[in-house]
């Protein structure tokens, strides 16, 4: 893979301890390694500077609607995500909620460490896993489905009907409340691969983001 056609990723550490399992999973599916920096500890302009082909906002502690814990994300959200293909996970992914407007609430029941059924609709970064995919969460909080952003629509759900995946409808944006760099979660690596490889993205990219 040469230089200029090696991906360029920016992974945004929320202070998570599985951000380092996201970027080994990176550095196993592209060869190259990707940028870690502390939410706390870099600007959008820093980022942008380094004309990254994509940005992962990781996992992390507390709540997104809480700049302590958040930190420079909801900015490179709306400020990069336009432009910039983005992927959430977990904090990262209730972060593109309450970005464009949503709330957490939360979650019915604790899941640390548990694996559950995703039913997806098989396309973005779903394309071509098994249906209903077995995933791992770590999470007590979730988004919303009250307060669910227009700009948002859901992909996947568990089997209690909790959002699971949102994608933005015009912008390469997209989150999934579960982990994928998890050895927990079936075809994991397969749907990084998918947003690496732009089938994970928006309309706005050409994928699967119609209403």
């Amino acid at each position: 893979m040469s230089a200029e056609s090696a991906p360029r990723i920016v992974l945004i550490d929320n202070y998570d301890s599985f951000v380092y399992n996201l970027y080994q999973a990176m550095g196993e599916l592209t060869g190259v390694e990707a940028h870690v920096v502390r939410n706390d500890r870099t600007s959008v302009e820093a980022i942008a500077a380094e004309r990254p082909t994509h940005l992962i906002l990781s996992p992390g502690p507390g709540n997104p609607e809480e700049p302590a814990w958040f930190g420079i994300c909801r900015e490179v959200i709306l400020t990069l995500g336009p432009r910039i293909p983005l992927l959430g996970v977990c904090l990262g992914h209730q972060g593109i909620a309450t970005a464009f407007g949503g709330r957490v609430v939360r979650a019915p029941k604790v899941m640390h460490g548990k694996t559950s059924l995703i039913r997806h609709e098989g396309e973005g970064l779903f394309h071509g896993l098994e249906n209903p995919l077995e995933a791992m969460r770590y999470h007590s909080l979730m988004i919303d489905p009250e307060t669910l952003p227009a700009a948002l629509r859901v992909t996947a759900r568990s089997d209690e009907g909790l959002i699971m995946a949102v994608a933005h409808r015009e912008h390469p944006i997209v989150g999934v409340q579960f982990h994928p760099e998890s050895i927990g979660t079936r075809s994991g690596m397969r749907l990084l691969h998918n947003f690496l490889k732009g089938t994970g993205q928006g309309s706005a990219a050409g994928a699967a983001g119609a209403p």
